[in-house]
């Protein structure tokens, strides 16, 4: 296909045993909507016969990784060499429901990025992961104040040149589609999510750490919020220290008629935060002038 309507991304690392199903289902999905497609799978590193598979299906481009580097690097890697402007990624260990992509594809008329939300009827979770992952997808939401029902779902369409403008943004981890999501929220690009459903994993085994991921989690919606609108970080904690010292300062005052050093240090350190605050998004704003183009 020399100019397929969508491009679609496996990543697979040992999924020997799913990757095959995956493909087919993709296959009849596209084929019943009567959407011109492509599809890509990165083995990334794999051990088993994964790539063995790939190789004898018909019509399927392989990219090989030489060493596992990361989910996130085989999506990066899959994304450059797709040939649409509409890309589709997901996974290829049989858990999500990957007939859902040319549904996708076609809200892309009218979205940046249209993200599988896995709030179906049908969903298997861990009740382990369930407190980690709603702390995070809560303060993604407050951080880029939009309602986000799934932050990490691997299932998404994209515009592909939407996509690039933030690579240099995206790790290789797990992380790659949340960091993903919170780069298009926080630069306002249109987002829609849409309840799909998802399976128990019933081969392979998944690379996700619960407590090493968790934190990066955390760390990467911080950090991404920072690079885009500081102030959503500074701000709030500037008004948590300032209230701390006028707290204090009141306190001192009514028991021991007296305002210590400590009070107005408090209260100072409180104002600092918001001054480096201020001039981090002073940053931000002059970066975006740099690299706008009307």
């Amino acid at each position: 296909m020399e100019n397929p309507e969508a491009s679609i991304i496996l990543p697979a690392y040992n999924e020997e045993q799913t990757v095959a199903d995956d493909i087919a289902t993709i296959q009849k999905a596209f084929e019943q909507a009567d959407i011109s497609y492509e599809i890509i799978v990165v083995d990334d590193g794999s051990t088993d016969n994964t790539a063995g598979i790939v190789k004898e299906i018909p019509g399927i481009t392989l990219i090989s990784h030489d060493r596992n580097r990361g989910v996130g690097a085989a999506r990066k890697t899959g994304t450059r060499a797709a040939r649409s402007e509409l890309v589709v990624t997901s996974d290829a260990d049989g858990t999500y429901p990957n007939h859902e992509m040319p549904r996708l594809v076609q809200m892309l008329t009218e979205y940046d990025m249209v993200v599988g939300s896995r709030t179906g009827g049908r969903v298997a979770s861990s009740w382990l992961r369930w407190p980690a992952k709603f702390f995070v997808r809560m303060l993604a939401s407050y951080m880029t104040r939009t309602r986000i029902p799934d932050l990490n779902s691997g299932l998404r369409a994209f515009r592909k040149s939407v996509a690039l403008e933030f690579f240099y943004l995206l790790p290789n981890s797990h992380s790659w589609v949340s960091t993903l999501t919170l780069a298009f929220l926080s630069n306002e690009k249109s987002v829609a999510f849409v309840e799909v459903d998802y399976y128990r994993r019933t081969a392979g085994k998944s690379t996700f750490h619960p407590l090493l991921d968790t934190y990066n989690y955390i760390l990467l919606v911080i950090r991404t919020v920072m690079y885009f609108n500081p102030l959503r970080v500074f701000l709030p904690l500037s008004f948590i220290v300032i209230g701390i010292g006028v707290w204090k300062t009141v306190h001192d005052w009514i028991t021991f008629h007296d305002i210590g050093g400590a009070d107005v240090m408090i209260c100072v350190f409180g104002a600092m935060i918001a001054v480096a605050g201020l001039l981090a998004d002073l940053i931000v704003v002059l970066n975006k002038k740099n690299h706008y183009t009307p």
